[in-house]
């Protein structure tokens, strides 16, 4: 065995950026540092940490940096890693390393140390305000929400539950099965905020990720987390970016009604949703010719999903409960508008 020398990291490393390593571009791209605040008092909210004047000292174990974490779960959001997975992940990968910040002498944050800091987020509703941090650096970068909006949904499955009718009848009343009751720990296995529901013909068991991009950069700008049997069209106004420069708003037909088109009206909004047709009144030639217009517009947020779905690990939430499902779902979020970001950030040099 040759005895290791002191470049050999080094050259491992650059071994990597010739291959075009990912991680780095992110890196370089996003100031990870414009976290910190939001973090900290996060996990002061969420009960993990103290404040300052809570501390009776310095004394004992220093806690993990707020932001290495925070680069942890956003690989495993780009990644879809559960907490063990990116537990070896991180002790295996270099690249992983590097990008969190870790040397091969440095400790690694076990699968607990995560749980607990995603936990803590989670608890402290942190998700929609580091998305909302990370959204205004965008625009003051210059990617403002343009050329109007594209607004869907898609499903997030959960680990099925193998419940009896009744069981499932009791859930969905908001109470909690008695032989449930009687085994904690069974209990604990079972979520309850799940739902099921149907497309296209085939039954699904999670939750819905609600999203709403600008067609310009193609940017997830509002989102919203629901069970899987929530109707689309019921978290319209919840995602509406009021903010977007055109008014024109894009959907598929679920999210077509007179109630709807009326308010998009009164908010000063241009509706440019898919029509359909009804029993006894199929569309016109016209009316297809419309749809099929407003598709090639409204496709943009497919590539959005199918990003998520292709090349962030699936669409898929192995938690259990809404809180904790609303932290993975938004992770997701938040890393797809990094990752989209360093695209744009590549297009505007190319071009310049």
């Amino acid at each position: 065995m040759v005895q290791p020398g002191f470049f050999d990291l080094q050259h491992r490393y650059e071994g990597l950026d010739a291959h075009g390593d990912p991680l780095v571009a992110i890196n370089a791209a996003v100031p990870f540092e414009l976290f910190r605040v939001k973090l900290k008092t996060a996990l002061i909210k969420g009960g993990l940490r103290r404040s300052e004047e809570e501390r009776k000292s310095a004394a004992g174990r220093k806690p993990w940096d707020e932001v290495l974490i925070f680069k942890v779960l956003v690989l495993q959001a780009l990644y879809n890693l559960s907490d063990d997975q990116m537990e070896y992940q991180l002790r295996d990968r270099l690249s992983f390393m590097r990008f969190v910040g870790l040397g091969l002498e440095d400790a690694v944050p076990d699968a607990k140390t995560l749980w607990l800091y995603r936990e803590a987020l989670a608890k402290a509703g942190a998700v929609e305000k580091l998305f909302d941090l990370f959204d205004g650096y965008l625009k003051a970068r210059g990617y403002l929400a343009m050329g109007g909006q594209i607004i869907d949904a898609t499903i997030v499955a959960a680990p099925r539950q193998r419940n009896s009718r009744e069981d499932n009848a009791t859930v969905k009343a908001g109470e909690t099965p008695e032989e449930w009751e009687k085994k904690p720990a069974k209990n604990r296995q079972k979520d309850k905020d799940a739902r099921w529901t149907k497309k296209h013909g085939r039954s699904h068991f999670g939750y819905k990720n609600h999203v709403c991009i600008d067609r310009r950069h193609k940017l997830v700008r509002r989102f919203a987390v629901t069970s899987a049997s929530v109707h689309d069209s019921q978290k319209l106004e919840d995602v509406l970016d009021t903010g977007n420069t055109a008014s024109t708003v894009w959907a598929d037909s679920a999210y077509r009604s007179q109630e709807t088109e009326a308010k998009l009206a009164a908010r000063g909004f241009k509706s440019q949703i898919h029509r359909r047709g009804c029993r006894n009144k199929p569309l016109t030639a016209r009316q297809e010719a419309t749809n099929k217009t407003r598709s090639s517009v409204r496709v943009r947020v497919e590539h959005v999903f199918g990003s998520q779905h292709t090349s962030m690990g699936g669409k898929f939430v192995r938690t259990i409960g809404f809180v904790r499902a609303s932290m993975k779902i938004g992770m997701q979020n938040l890393a797809y508008n990094m990752r989209r970001f360093v695209v744009l950030e590549r297009s505007a040099v190319a071009a310049g």
